[in-house]
């Protein structure tokens, strides 16, 4: 497996109409400080360098991995306009079996908050075996999960632009 092609935005590729206009929130978490850090900075460049502004981004810290979800559902419930929440954290396996528990958890219930809601809940969780692969994911030889969430965050922000303005009536 290559490292991949770092590409910033491209509004060609993935319109958006007002830019300046979109608030991000990026919700990480205080554990595992060292690796969230690093896709915590790499998020916010990537976001600065595809034309959000400072004030356009809205930082919030939770606990841990766990408190993602309900931290996602406060913002969502809060009087913060998001058009996009990028969840950073990072879950290395220890002794027990505690990460199996978190991991399916949290990526549940964040796939759930994306569906209810209609705003896009970027899963930017690191689930790794060891502390070795995690900082291989956040910038080195393995990826950049900082980059790969905030451009996913940008592309769903314009797939949601692009089919809003279609107007189509579906039945259940």
């Amino acid at each position: 497996m290559g490292k991949p092609d770092y590409k910033a935005y491209s509004p060609e590729s993935y319109p958006l109409k007002d830019i300046d206009e979109l608030n991000i929130v990026v919700l990480r978490t205080e554990w595992n400080d060292d690796v969230v850090g690093k896709i915590h900075k790499s998020c916010i460049k990537t976001l600065k360098d595809s034309g959000i502004n400072k004030k356009q981004i809205h930082q919030h810290t939770v606990p841990g991995s766990f408190e993602l979800p309900m931290g996602v559902k406060m913002i969502l419930t809060s009087t913060v306009k998001a058009d996009a929440i990028i969840c950073l954290g990072c879950v290395i396996q220890g002794e027990t079996k505690h990460d199996d528990y978190i991991n399916h958890t949290i990526a549940r219930s964040i796939n759930n908050l994306n569906l209810v809601s209609g705003t896009p809940v970027i899963f930017g969780v690191l689930t790794t075996n060891t502390k070795e692969q995690a900082l291989a994911r956040a910038g080195g030889e393995r990826g950049d999960k900082g980059h790969e969430s905030a451009m996913a965050a940008l592309k769903m922000i314009s797939l949601k632009e692009q089919l809003s303005t279609k107007s189509k009536k579906i039945s259940f």
